[in-house]
């Protein structure tokens, strides 16, 4: 077996003295981007660095809202911890008291809710590579460790879903899976009927999906998606795991063409992902309930360069899927890089997307956050919106060379709440940007539709001062028209890889 490409190496570096600068308020048209990695005063921390973010709304209080991240103290420092942060304003203020434990290596931090706004935060101990989950019943001001210190099993790139429906006969039990070959025991998934607090041995799945996330639906079955690091892409079911009474089986996997192949270490993100593999399942009162949903980053299969935004849908609870669809609506161009591509789906059956995008950018690296949405099942798209100034992705690099691995959302009924990491902050000492967390609202209601041209002419993008606000494009009627392009025949799949956490 392949060793981790990445595995504990430095010990907490010595933080002689802590500066500050004002947190940075990003606005870009009608969006404003708010910091949420702040000190005790509520200003930026200068030299460390906030990447990988999740978050989770309280469904039951919008304006309560946490959100998790790598932690890293300090730039000169692979060292990281588990960071959180928290607001009860809807996220125009946030306040981060700290990580979960002081000193202790963590990563791949992920968040979730239950129907009644109890949070819960799985993290994972990068010495062992196993993963315990807190819980937190303030709206994520404080944390309490249901499991003991690795208690959850867990691996590489793992994740994590909830049961929220009150009639399910699962209802409440958490589901995770992780990347079986970089475990800290065998399996790849496990189940928890306890709130977190007990775990079960761990089963394998069937194929050994990685890289990707899982969700439920409203009839207690267990979807999960991953691939094997290259062009293979799976949707696995399970429909007893709800049953507290069986060990859990998984009864359909079905292939799913996402139309390309997925990318580590490639140039927009050197030393990570350029995105992972999301699944999300609709449980609306609408037609489409029961529909699941994928969405990965994606190099395309006759294209050696760049990555777009892919998704496919079933309407037939995974048994099929759709052929993949392009959600990034710029001319192709295999310069550009769409990617941490992700999606969420509102109560009310509609889809939301965002990721980040580099079509505007002369030197094909500087990022903004683009968004768009769909109400019909995800056959059509609105037209793409930028969301966020330009920034370089590139700089702030905390040792490892990434800005992490993946971004997050969670959809109600209006819009949704983006959590994201971008490099908007500058230090004069290092003289380069800041790798920071932010929150956004996106919506499509009131926002403003750019007019789809036929072509996008690259202009040179300065390094940004994020607090400008650019002139907004007047707004139109959406009207999505994309089609699905034909897939030409896929290559051959990549011998598996492990990921850094």
């Amino acid at each position: 077996m392949i060793e981790p490409l990445e595995k504990p190496a430095m010990p907490p570096a010595y933080i002689y003295k802590l500066e500050s600068s004002p947190r940075m308020i990003s606005r870009f048209g009608p969006f404003t981007s708010f910091q949420v990695n702040v000190d005790a005063s509520g200003n930026n921390i200068l030299g460390d660095a906030a990447n990988e973010p999740s978050i989770s709304v309280d469904p039951t209080d919008g304006n309560k809202i946490a959100v998790g991240w790598r932690q890293f103290d300090t730039v000169q420092s692979d060292f990281r911890q588990a960071g959180y942060g928290f607001t009860t304003d809807g996220g125009t203020t946030w306040t981060f008291p700290g990580v979960l434990q002081d000193n202790v290596f963590r990563s791949d931090p992920v968040t979730n809710s239950d129907e009644t706004g109890k949070f819960f935060y799985l993290s994972l101990l990068v010495n062992t590579f196993c993963g315990d989950i807190w819980r937190s019943t303030n709206g994520g001001q404080t944390w309490v460790e249901q499991s003991p210190d690795g208690g959850a099993h867990s691996g590489d790139k793992e994740w994590f879903t909830i049961d929220r429906t009150p009639t399910s006969m699962g209802h409440g039990f958490q589901y995770h899976f992780w990347t079986e070959f970089a475990a800290c025991e065998f399996g790849g998934f496990s189940r928890s009927t306890d709130g977190g607090a007990t775990w079960q041995t761990p089963l394998s799945i069937p194929n050994a999906p990685q890289w990707g996330t899982l969700d439920v639906a409203s009839n207690g079955n267990l979807f999960i998606g991953g691939g094997d690091t290259g062009s293979g892409f799976w949707c696995v079911r399970s429909s007893d795991a709800q049953n507290p009474n069986v060990t859990p089986t998984f009864d359909q996997v079905t292939t799913v063409n996402l139309g390309g192949s997925l990318l580590f270490g490639a140039e927009i993100n050197p030393g990570g992902l350029a995105g992972q593999i999301f699944l999300a399942v609709d449980r609306s009162n609408t037609s489409t309930n029961g529909n699941v949903y994928m969405v990965a980053t994606v190099q395309q299969f006759n294209a050696t360069n760049g990555s777009d935004v892919m998704f496919a849908g079933s309407t037939d609870g995974g048994a099929t899927f759709s052929a993949p669809h392009r959600i990034n609506d710029d001319p192709v161009d295999p310069n550009k890089w769409h990617w941490f591509g992700t999606l969420a789906v509102a109560p009310n059956g509609r889809i939301d997307s965002v990721w980040m995008d580099s079509r505007n950018a002369a030197n094909n690296i500087d990022s903004q956050l683009f968004y768009s949405w769909s109400t019909d099942g995800g056959v059509t798209w609105a037209p793409n919106v930028a969301v966020s100034n330009s920034f370089n992705p590139h700089e702030g690099w905390p040792i490892q060379q990434k800005i992490g691995d993946y971004l997050t959302i969670v959809s109600d009924n209006t819009g949704g709440d983006v959590a994201y990491s971008a490099t908007f902050n500058f230090n004069p000492s290092t003289n380069q940007h800041e790798q920071d967390v932010y929150y956004v609202r996106v919506s499509p209601s009131g926002v403003p539709t750019p007019t789809p041209t036929p072509a996008v002419t690259p202009t040179p993008t300065p390094t940004p001062t994020p607090t400008v606000t650019p002139s907004v494009t007047p707004t139109v009627t959406p009207t999505p028209t994309a089609t699905p392009r034909a897939t030409p025949r896929p290559r051959p799949t990549p011998h598996p890889r492990p990921t850094p956490r």
